[in-house]
């Protein structure tokens, strides 16, 4: 559970990174740590990047639904291209360690 005043340095961080806004590298350290823990803070923070990555997605596209639906990686370096192999495609599940379902908050 995070405390108020946690929570609203995560929404503060967040705002300023979707915003596109300077960010300290102490503050992305703090919101990483939380995210890497927390499903809260990982959401926070996947929403921010995926709004300052998508800045001028339109009302109804693709990237508007996949933004309100918290879907997919918003970095496009994480995702597959054409020319995977096979080793590609089992590393490429088998990376997201820190996102794992089973650990709790």
């Amino acid at each position: 559970m995070l405390s108020t005043q946690t929570r609203l340095r995560l929404e503060d961080i967040a705002a300023r990174i979707a915003g596109g806004l300077n960010v300290s590298f102490e503050e992305m350290t703090f919101i990483q740590k939380w995210a890497d823990k927390h499903t809260t803070a990982r959401t926070m923070l996947r929403k921010a990047r995926r709004k300052a990555a998508n800045e001028y997605a339109p009302e109804g596209s693709l990237d508007d639904f996949m933004e309100k639906m918290d879907l997919g990686d918003p970095d496009p370096s994480n995702h597959l291209t054409s020319e995977s192999t096979p080793e590609d495609f089992f590393n490429f599940f088998k990376r997201n360690d820190t996102d794992d379902w089973r650990t709790r908050d």
